[in-house]
């Protein structure tokens, strides 16, 4: 009807759909190109404790420090 069709590999292809693509194409690439690099899990070093308590207190601290500091981003 008023569509212009283009042969690609042998088939006929509507122009709305080559655009269509090209947006598709261009809007995924941007979006992986900028979500930045994926988030590494951190490893924490070794507690080297003198006893069991003095290490539960350390992994306590570290759990509240985490939940205060992802509390305070929000």
């Amino acid at each position: 009807m008023g569509v212009q069709m283009y042969t690609i590999f042998g088939r006929q292809v509507g122009s709305h759909y080559l655009a269509m693509g090209v947006l598709a194409t261009l809007f995924s690439g941007s979006y992986l190109a900028l979500r930045g690099p994926s988030k590494k899990a951190t490893q924490t070093p070794p507690i080297n404790a003198s006893s069991s308590d003095e290490a539960d207190f350390i992994q306590n601290f570290l759990k509240q420090a985490d939940e205060d500091e992802k509390a305070s981003k929000h």
